[in-house]
């Protein structure tokens, strides 16, 4: 366990190194170039910022991981040769899927992707995962159905992906909510791969948080004035969202007798990206409700309420961030007494509620005040 751990830490220390060195670099360029963020009515930033930091996610984690375990393989350090050797048959078909998905955000950020050609690349990107023989094999009794069908599985799969990549894209609309959202899902998976002993899914982890920190930094307390603040764009938060879909895959794919804190995989897997994937279901509903195209953007998200409500932006940030971990550590105590569909309607339950007090609050403002906060 030492040398994963140590492994893990060398994985995440390189990528916060190289993530330091590139973001720096990108706005500079990005100036140069005048690449900025278009400014429109449901943006709420001011002043000229970059949207391609997501650029950098790609590259710090990738070689840093690659780095370690390659070290790990020639060297035979640790004697887990073999261990890493069949990790990586999945992980060069993720490798494929990220690289597709870090194209499509690439050409959406510097010339805009329509959004069904999007939808295709991760219907593709979803299928590679399938190739891989990493697709969705068992509900562990949620909704009473425990082994699927294979090709209910791999549908079920590709579906995952377009949902969680799609998640964390339209999540990302305030400072620091898609990556630390993000980064609080990939500690989290980190621990249950640790605990699993699946330790090259642990590293990626490791390695894919590592770019998140200096992002982070930048994007929550950089500067517009002095060019030092930047986002994500679609690069980013298609990267981050394609390795957060196959690491909450790779739950489901582990071994009957897999250390899962005596939790149910399902419960486990679904549990750190449920805040960004209810968000995302509730705001489908809503603009279909009210006859808006879906797939379009509008101000409706749970960032959006909280701002406003009167929150400052840091507020709502810390709010939501609280939230998504209160409901990982309920889930995870409440998964070895109840049934994943229990557990889940309860989750579900709760996000209606909130949303609704959260919703008749904005109205008894909107009364105070005489103006209209929200659609």
């Amino acid at each position: 366990m030492a040398f994963w751990i140590e492994n893990y830490f060398l994985c995440l220390f390189v990528s916060v190194v190289l993530a330091g060195i590139l973001i720096p670099n990108i706005i500079t360029i990005a100036f140069k170039r005048k690449l900025f963020d278009e400014i429109d009515e449901r943006k709420i930033h001011q002043g000229a910022v970059p949207r391609l930091g997501g650029i950098s996610f790609m590259p710090a984690f990738i070689f840093s991981f690659f780095l370690i375990i390659g070290c790990d393989i020639r060297l035979d350090v640790g004697g887990q040769h073999e261990v890493l050797e069949s990790a990586m048959e999945y992980i060069r078909f993720f490798l494929c899927s990220q690289m597709l998905m870090y194209l499509v955000g690439i050409a959406d950020d510097l010339m805009g992707v329509r959004y069904r050609d999007k939808f295709l690349f991760q219907i593709i990107a979803g299928s590679l995962f399938v190739l891989s023989g990493c697709w969705i094999m068992d509900f562990y009794g949620f909704a009473g159905i425990d082994s699927l069908p294979d090709v209910a599985g791999w549908i079920v799969t590709v579906f995952l992906v377009i949902y969680v990549v799609n998640a964390i894209n339209l999540i990302d609309g305030i400072d620091g909510l898609a990556s630390g959202l993000s980064a609080v899902a990939l500690i989290f998976y980190s621990c249950i791969f640790f605990r699993a002993g699946e330790y090259a899914d642990a590293l990626l982890a490791g390695a894919t948080l590592g770019t998140l920190l200096p992002f982070f930094y930048f994007n929550v307390f950089g500067s517009a004035e002095r060019h030092t603040k930047i986002f994500m764009g679609d690069t980013g938060s298609l990267t981050i969202g394609t390795v957060l879909a196959f690491l909450s895959i790779r739950i489901f794919n582990l071994p009957e007798n897999a250390d899962l804190y005596e939790g149910n995989a399902f419960v486990i897997a679904i549990a750190p990206i449920i805040v960004p994937c209810f968000d995302v279901a509730r705001v489908f509903l809503h603009r279909v409700r009210n006859g808006h195209n879906p797939f379009l953007p509008d101000k409706c998200h749970i960032h959006h309420k909280l701002l406003a409500l009167g929150f400052r932006q840091w507020e709502a940030l810390i709010t939501i961030l609280a939230a998504d971990v209160l409901f990982i550590l309920l889930n995870l105590a409440l998964s070895p007494y109840l049934s994943p569909t229990w557990i889940i309607a309860g989750d579900m339950l709760l996000w209606i509620m909130l949303n609704i007090l959260i919703t008749q609050l904005i109205r008894s403002r909107e009364r105070v005040q005489g103006v209209r906060l929200y659609e």
